[in-house]
């Protein structure tokens, strides 16, 4: 019993991966489901799409690689975050479909609070802004629109969870219902300082406290899975946020070491170490991961849109019809056209925080074609990681050479990340294994049931694929910018934000 089994449930997709016992990915299984609009701002998942894909793929790479149910020694689960759900805790059939992080639907309540002075109390406790990308204002908004829900939340009926939670609930046959302290401290309603859910919040938002999980370190045991959904019973050791998994996965244990991941959004942690730093650049404090009790913090900025520029590319425009066409169309460019697309569909994120903003092209003229919006979707996502690492930056102060390890789907494309290393003028390190987030958690699951290393021995192991290194001076990167940083305001100015 040396495999790993990674259940990685992402916004778009589910996967499964089986790691050995080198913590190298022997297969993988991807099944994508479904994205629902209702309305302009709103996102939505089937809860049972999430649970379907993710039971299918884990039986998929099982039967692939022919190793048993009882050849795993744990299960490993790192998920969408903020994504909320709410489910009957005795049928498990949930009262609403899944909101997802995206979703935009509670911004006039998220400025309600605002303008009532809460948000300090908020940000004191959960190291979050009053935003529309957590869950506390989404459970709020579930509890007061969908008819009988809030009587029988009151009444002990339902359960409120993350991702992870409803998976671990339902693998677990309902007999667990727990979260780890990273997908806790994205929930806007958890104390990250004193490790406990806030009452003050909960009271706020009107918010049964008996909903909620039990919090666990991100090793630790979450149960064990029944034996008819695989074959044999599995425990679960290890819950990670996709994006602390990702910090781990990446060896980031040390203060000022940083990292990207390059997904549907982009979302970048600058590991502070064991006390939180408060930030005055509208970055978030969060838990970077909790291990033996002990929480390590970090400073996140979150893109909301990166790897799904790609997607609007091919679903919303038509010009590409499959994602890696778009390096050799960014090549194609013509380099006298200056494109800049700020890709604020669902709004714009860290370090800006404007719900509100929709998205803007600049520069357009009647030669701007397919290649030139290929280009200008991934320099936008080396634009916004610029934002985040000056806004960091600024609030941890600069602790030697600046190198950005990086992963995540977008990680493949050669000419995004040489533009990336262009534009923040600094290394970008693309590791061997580029299932950082898959591998994190895997890692948890195994260092818990005892047939993986530990953390320094863990970190050891990190290996550079390529590293990209900047090829343009600093005049270029910075005329690049300020051309950034003026169509973001123009974008927000359309929008009566500035």
């Amino acid at each position: 019993m040396t495999h790993i089994l990674a259940i990685d449930q992402g916004t778009t997709s589910s996967r499964a991966i089986i790691f050995d016992s080198d913590i190298r990915p022997m297969a993988s299984e991807q099944r994508e489901f479904t994205q629902h609009f209702p309305k302009s701002g709103w996102v939505e998942h089937e809860i049972n799409d999430l649970w379907r894909t993710t039971v299918e793929t884990c039986r998929d790479v099982l039967s692939r690689t022919k190793i048993p149910a009882s050849q795993i020694t744990a299960i490993g689960i790192t998920n969408q975050r903020e994504t909320t759900l709410i489910w009957d805790k005795s049928t498990g059939e949930p009262v609403y479909n899944a909101i997802v992080w995206q979703d935009r639907r509670t911004a006039n309540l998220c400025q309600s609070l605002r303008e009532q002075g809460h948000e300090a109390m908020v940000t004191s406790v959960t190291g979050l802004l009053l935003d529309p990308y957590f869950s506390g204002t989404k459970v709020k908004w579930i509890l007061d629109n969908v008819e009988g829900v809030r009587a029988r939340a009151e009444a002990g009926e339902l359960l409120f969870g993350t991702v992870d939670s409803f998976l671990i609930w339902r693998l677990t046959g309902g007999r667990v219902h727990a979260t780890d302290a990273t997908n806790a401290a994205r929930t806007l309603l958890y104390d990250i300082h004193n490790g406990a859910w806030s009452q003050e919040i909960c009271d706020l938002l009107t918010i049964p406290m008996q909903m909620l999980p039990d919090v666990r370190d991100c090793a630790a045991n979450f149960g064990n899975t029944d034996a008819d959904i695989f074959g044999a019973s599995i425990p679960i050791c290890g819950v990670a946020g996709d994006q602390q998994a990702a910090t781990i996965g990446q060896a980031c244990f040390q203060p000022g070491m940083l990292k990207s991941t390059y997904g549907t959004g982009c979302f970048a942690l600058l590991n502070t170490g064991k006390a939180p730093v408060v930030s005055k650049n509208r970055l978030l404090t969060t838990i970077a991961y909790q291990l033996n009790g002990q929480p390590t913090y970090a400073l996140e900025g979150a893109i909301f849109i990166a790897g799904a520029v790609v997607q609007w590319l091919r679903d919303g425009l038509g010009v590409i019809d499959t994602a890696s066409e778009t390096q050799a169309l960014a090549e194609q460019a013509d380099q006298g056209h200056e494109l800049i697309m700020v890709p604020a569909f669902t709004g714009l994120g860290a370090p800006y925080w404007a719900p509100e903003t929709r998205g803007a092209v600049f520069g357009l003229t009647r030669n701007s074609g397919p290649a030139e919006f290929a280009r200008a979707a991934l320099e936008s996502v080396g634009f916004q990681t610029r934002d985040l690492l000056e806004a960091m930056q600024a609030d941890f102060g600069s602790r030697g050479e600046t190198v950005l390890r990086v992963d995540g789907g977008m990680t493949a494309n050669d000419w995004t990340m040489q533009f990336l290393a262009n534009i923040i003028g600094a290394p970008v390190d693309r590791p061997e294994v580029l299932e950082s987030t898959a591998k994190g958690v895997a890692w948890l699951a195994g260092m818990q049931a005892g047939i993986y290393p530990g953390l320094k021995e863990f970190a050891s192991t990190w290996a550079i694929e390529k590293q990209f290194n900047p090829e343009r001076d600093d005049v270029w990167r910075d005329t690049r910018y300020a051309a950034w940083q003026k169509a973001v305001k123009a974008t927000l100015s359309m929008s009566g934000l500035t």
